[in-house]
């Protein structure tokens, strides 16, 4: 006999004896499998072919057990991988969700922010446009008045604004200013309103004129294009009755109106 089967012999007989042992070996099996084997106890005496077919048996049963273990602990990984697969799908799906709505959030923020930008430029340009075609429509205005100066009626104009100027200030006695071409045609005019005002003395300003008419001498300096200034005789008052003084006074009270003609009302305003 080898001593390999001495060996399991002996291993058999401890399992199987009758008699206890001082210090039995522990064999982990479950009640089930020592039932079985305790049925076909085997006597002390056991040929080659008993120990072969317990040994056989043995294996056979430990063999099973750990199949059925194996079985239930890749059946509960399987499990446990399913659900923390889900878990993980899951707490993914809302990570995409969620960065895609910030994203998507920027991205309609952006959109405003172009947006609003784009139409403040466009407002600007039209804003830009229209104060453009104002002015323009200024200019032009200016450029008609420039003729006035040469006109019959201009001498009896200087009258109406010396009188006007005189009112405003409230004075009998008065500085005239105007420009160094219409000196003549001032003095002229300041005769004809003392005249027509009892106790009314003009003084003309002969230190200080008035700027030249638009012109090619006077360049792209300051011009007058007629009329004049009064001022008081101790000099803290001045009333500025120029055509260009009198055009932008009448521009300016006026712009509203004139912005409505030209480019219809505002609706921005009527809201």
């Amino acid at each position: 006999m080898s001593k390999f089967r001495k060996a399991f012999r002996l291993l058999v007989g401890l399992v199987f004896a009758r008699s206890p042992i001082s210090s039995p070996p522990r064999v982990w099996l479950n009640p089930r499998s020592i039932a079985t084997l305790l049925v076909h106890r085997p006597t002390a005496k056991m040929n080659d072919t008993e120990v072969e077919r317990q040994i056989h048996q043995m294996v056979s049963f430990i063999k099973q057990e750990a199949e059925e273990k194996a079985s239930e602990i890749r059946v509960e990984a399987e499990e446990e991988f399913n659900i923390e697969k889900l878990q993980m799908v899951e707490e993914e799906r809302r990570r995409v969700k969620k960065e895609y709505e910030r994203k998507e959030s920027q991205a309609e923020g952006r959109k405003k922010i172009e947006f609003s930008t784009e139409l403040n430029a466009m407002r600007l340009k039209i804003l830009q446009s229209r104060d453009e075609a104002v002015q323009g429509m200024l200019a032009d205005a200016r450029a008609d008045l420039e003729g006035v100066s040469d006109t019959p009626k201009y001498p009896e104009m200087l009258v109406g604004l010396i009188l006007q100027s005189v009112q405003k200030l409230e004075t009998d006695e008065a500085v005239v200013r105007c420009r160094e071409c219409d000196v003549g045609k001032v003095k002229t005019a300041m005769a004809e309103a003392e005249g027509q005002t009892p106790g009314l003395k003009l003084h003309l300003d002969t230190h200080v004129n008035l700027p030249p008419p638009p012109g090619p001498t006077n360049g792209e300096g300051t011009s007058c294009i007629g009329g004049v200034h009064v001022i008081s005789m101790d000099g803290k008052i001045t009333c500025n009755n120029s055509l260009d003084d009198r055009l932008k006074v009448a521009f300016e009270r006026n712009l509203p109106e004139l912005r409505e003609v030209v480019f219809g009302a505002n609706q921005n305003a009527a809201k």
